[in-house]
């Protein structure tokens, strides 16, 4: 909606209809009302009229034509109507981000941002502007700037929108999911679910139920997900919400996959990935191809499973997601290291190409380790997610028969990790603060998700000791994995060592 959402004494009558419907689930109706409250109407009304009818056009997996609205509604608002201009500029991210347009979504959220830097009567706008940097830094994989966005975000809705706690709950949840902290992830998403449903918010009540049944998926917990999951997609199908009907089907695709179920995981995503082709979800697209790539090569077809990938790997680049690029080749290395070793004689020059898969993609997604907050999520990154690929990589290494890139793969596992010694060169501000008294506060908050969530939610963010990016090593005058390196920062778009030189 507009700005907040809401709706004030002097909204247009058309307007309040408008929200009316959107409130009932009637999404296409509320649009429908709110293109005709902007024909023909005053500025004021105008601008709003569209940016309600930009972010219902969104709402509804027509992207493309909720950005040529944001944009008229931009361009047309007068100075009287400033106020809006925050509001429109957030929800123009979202759908930039549906899009996977993520640099066009920052740049507007950064400019809401400033706008609102020395508001004090849009505190709701606020959490909406943090709640979506948060959206695009866990877009980006940047899970240490997610966190701090989410529990900066948790404090801000609890002083301005209590209302509105499920949402930096959920992405609280997202950013310990990624992390390994999976029993705190639900945890917060089964709270997030709890905020809604206390707050009568049935839409968002439903998203919260598909984010909470996929990562019940994802842990392997099946029987859970199936309640969350069905509910929700019957929530959205009810709505014609295109874009969640999208990630509904593609979760349950993926339910299918782990089941072994192939043929109702085929189905199951390729509604999907019309659902996403058809609103221009083209990231979510990439996504569900990479998923099809995994059935295709489950029944025996390599081929259509590299072409798959290869359409993924393209999206992702283009949209600057670097670690999507990363995992996605560590991903095609292992179905070409499959059928190396189900090979009977192996082809030297498939070897090398799964080599210069293998080798890069772990030497990024090593690399990201350093990026986290925390000792415990360093460690469970590396566990669950850099060891395997760096085992694959080691194994390509030694098939191929590179008894120096073997040694050089030993010698850079071994360096070890630095402390990042230039994040204390200032004092650093304790973790919590200590206040006896704030005659400032709004009235306290009763709800006891939203109280369990805050608390949840500093350890979530305990601080942790900071760490270096992982040095170069030279070997005589030989810098070990150069060639590697340069080509995976390149390929990437993302730094995969410093600068600093250690000599072996």
């Amino acid at each position: 909606m507009a700005a907040t959402g809401r709706t004030s004494d002097r909204d247009d009558a058309q307007l309040t209809a408008g929200y009316a419907a959107y409130q009932r689930g009637e999404v296409a109706t509320a649009l429908e009302i709110f293109e005709k409250a902007a024909d023909g109407a005053a500025p004021r009304l105008r601008s709003a009229a569209l940016v309600n009818a930009a972010s219902m056009a969104d709402e509804l997996g027509d992207h493309r034509r909720a950005v040529a609205l944001f944009r008229t509604a931009l361009t047309e608002m007068s100075a009287d109507a400033a106020h809006q201009r925050p509001g429109a500029l957030v929800n123009l991210s979202q759908a930039f981000q549906h899009l996977g347009e993520f640099d066009a979504a920052q740049d507007v959220l950064e400019e809401a941002r400033a706008l609102l830097a020395d508001s004090t009567d849009q505190g709701f706008l606020r959490v909406a502007c943090l709640l979506s940097l948060t959206a695009v830094a866990l877009h980006r994989q940047q899970w240490a700037r997610a966190g701090e966005l989410a529990t900066e975000s948790l404090g801000v809705t609890e002083r301005f929108a209590p209302e509105l706690a499920g949402h930096p709950l959920m992405n609280l949840a997202a950013c310990s999911f990624e992390t390994g902290r999976w029993e705190l992830a639900v945890d917060f998403a089964r709270q997030s679910v709890a905020a809604f449903t206390a707050a009568g918010a049935d839409d968002a009540v439903a998203e919260s139920r598909q984010n909470l049944a996929t990562m019940l998926v994802r842990a392997g917990r099946f029987d859970e997900a199936e309640a969350p999951l069905r509910a929700s997609q019957a929530f959205f199908e009810a709505a014609e919400l295109g874009h969640r009907c999208g990630i509904g089907a593609k979760t349950m695709g993926f339910l299918a996959e782990r089941r072994g179920e192939s043929g109702a995981a085929r189905a199951h995503y390729e509604t999907a990935l019309k659902q996403f082709d058809a609103t221009g979800a083209v990231v979510d697209a990439a996504d569900v191809r990479l998923r099809l790539a995994t059935v295709a090569c489950a029944e025996g077809d390599l081929g259509a499973a590299e072409e798959l990938l290869d359409v993924s790997f393209a999206v992702y680049a283009a949209h600057g997601l670097g670690m999507h690029c990363a995992q996605l080749d560590y991903w095609h290395a292992e179905l070409l290291h499959d059928a190396i070793e189900e090979a009977a004689q192996p082809d030297p020059a498939l070897l090398s190409r799964v080599v210069s898969l293998a080798v890069p993609a772990a030497l990024a997604i090593d690399a990201v380790r350093h990026t986290l907050p925390n000792g415990n999520q360093r460690e469970h990154w590396h566990r669950t997610v850099a060891e395997p690929a760096m085992r694959l990589a080691f194994h390509c290494a030694a098939l191929s028969g590179n008894g120096q890139l073997v040694s050089d793969l030993i010698d850079t596992q071994c360096a070890g990790t630095t402390l990042d010694l230039t994040a204390f060169t200032e004092p650093v501000a304790p973790t919590l603060s200590f206040e006896l008294l704030d005659l400032t506060l709004p009235e306290e908050i009763a709800a006891p998700a939203l109280q369990l969530g805050t608390a949840l939610a500093e350890v979530a963010a305990a601080a942790g000791i900071p760490v270096a990016p992982p040095p170069r090593l030279v070997d005589g005058e030989r810098i070990v994995l150069s060639d590697f390196i340069t080509y995976a920062e390149q390929r990437y778009g993302r730094p995969v060592r410093d600068q600093r030189m250690i000599a072996l």
